[in-house]
């Protein structure tokens, strides 16, 4: 069965509220030989940096020597992004030999995201992997990779996001996360919220749990000095210079998340560095240039990513003269997101992005701030032609967009 036909036929299973549930999965797993116990699991949860100290501690261990298995989401490009081995996506075709394995064992309708994580288990058993570092889908307590006996869990920011489905509050939100917390394995967290804290505090003290909270910089440097050359320097606390490739504040932060994990692990320091170092994270303050134009890609898709973006952006020689061009899904503050964005642009193009699930004109235009000059294009290849009348362009709002716009500038 080919690649498309396979993939299309599972995106036809999205949606929130369906699937088999926690019971029904762990029977399907069970049925599939239990891949998930065939290896160390590193389990990441949070509101945002997720993907980002994912794709750290995985890099990490691979420069560790360990043959590992990567499950982050979304993908910007092509599914395949998802289940990766030591940087490399599975193929098409063994991606859908794998789901079409899964299919053959499914007795109740597992939705979209159940499927994929069924099929990045067995995959990651199929190959032999000796760690899989292992990102929920939303929240944690509910959800499918929340079957797994991880050797370590890691609980990122702390936000409003999907409300609907989590919570409206940070203790609601802090609770569905923390649900990952497993009896006696240890817990990093790098949440900050005072609120949010009590909350992982409390459950990871029921479960007797191991928890170390770390702030800004903790323990690992000092202080980082942003965008020298294209880079973040960071400045450790016994005098060397680290370097990120990997953009902003927010990934300073990820990056001490990722380095004192990798501590808890017992990876080398000179891994933990050449990992940080040479990691590089698609779509997170991506700088792809074309022609004459420079394009920043970001997928930041909720106030609290929003925010830390504009704030690294105005420390950028990107910021003058460039062009905004966002969309935003129907299920996010895009309200308060175009709040935060607008007074750092004079030129912004608002678009939908190519998704069922995107905030339309009607929806947009009752949230746009008083005075904000937008254009609006639907068509968001039309916008993006819009927009390159400007040098600089920053794409933000919403991976589906970032990832369209990133598949177009590589064609």
């Amino acid at each position: 069965m080919s690649f498309d036909i396979v993939f299309n036929y599972i995106l036809k299973r999205s949606g929130i509220g369906c699937g088999a549930g926690l019971d029904g999965f762990r029977e399907l797993l069970e049925r599939l030989g239990n891949p998930q116990d065939q290896y160390k699991i590193i389990h990441v949860a949070g509101t945002n940096g997720k993907g980002s100290v994912c794709t750290m501690l995985a890099r990490t261990l691979e420069c560790a020597g360990y043959k590992t298995g990567l499950f982050i989401s979304p993908h910007l490009i092509s599914p395949t992004e998802r289940i990766q081995i030591n940087h490399v996506p599975i193929s098409k075709q063994r991606f859908s030999q794998t789901v079409v394995e899964v299919f053959q064992e499914e007795e109740e309708e597992l939705n979209f995201f159940e499927i994929l994580t069924a099929a990045a288990l067995l995959y990651f058993a199929k190959q032999k992997v000796q760690y899989v570092v292992l990102e929920t889908g939303m929240g944690g307590r509910k959800d499918p990779t929340n079957v797994c006996h991880p050797v370590f869990s890691v609980i990122t920011s702390i936000g409003l996001d999907h409300v609907q489905y989590l919570g409206s509050s940070l203790t609601q939100i802090a609770y569905e996360k923390a649900g990952i917390i497993k009896p006696g394995v240890p817990v990093l967290s790098g949440t900050v919220n005072p609120v949010a804290r009590e909350v992982i505090g409390k459950i990871a003290k029921e479960k007797k749990a191991p928890l170390q909270f770390i702030g800004e910089g903790e323990p690992f440097y000092e202080y980082a000095y942003d965008f020298v050359n294209n880079q973040t320097v960071l400045h450790t606390r016994d005098h060397q210079e680290w370097i990120l490739h990997a953009l902003g504040r927010r990934q300073t932060i990820n990056a001490c998340v990722a380095y004192q994990a990798a501590k808890k692990l017992n990876i080398p320091e000179t891994d933990i560095r050449k990992g940080l170092e040479t990691v590089e994270i698609p779509g997170r303050f991506e700088v792809k240039r074309k022609g004459n134009h420079t394009f920043i890609l970001d997928g930041a898709h909720n106030p609290q990513a929003v925010e830390l973006l504009m704030e690294f952006w105005e420390k950028t020689p990107f910021a003058a003269d460039a062009a905004l061009l966002c969309g935003f899904m129907k299920d996010k503050d895009y309200k308060k997101m175009l709040a935060l964005l607008c007074p750092h642009f004079k030129r912004i193009i608002l678009t939908v992005p190519p998704s069922a699930r995107a905030a339309g004109q009607a929806d947009l235009f009752a949230a746009l701030p008083k005075k904000a000059k937008i254009l609006f294009e639907p068509d968001w290849k039309k916008a993006l032609v819009l927009a390159e009348e400007s040098p600089r362009i920053l794409c933000t709002g919403s991976f589906y967009l970032v990832g369209a716009v990133r598949k177009k500038l590589r064609v």
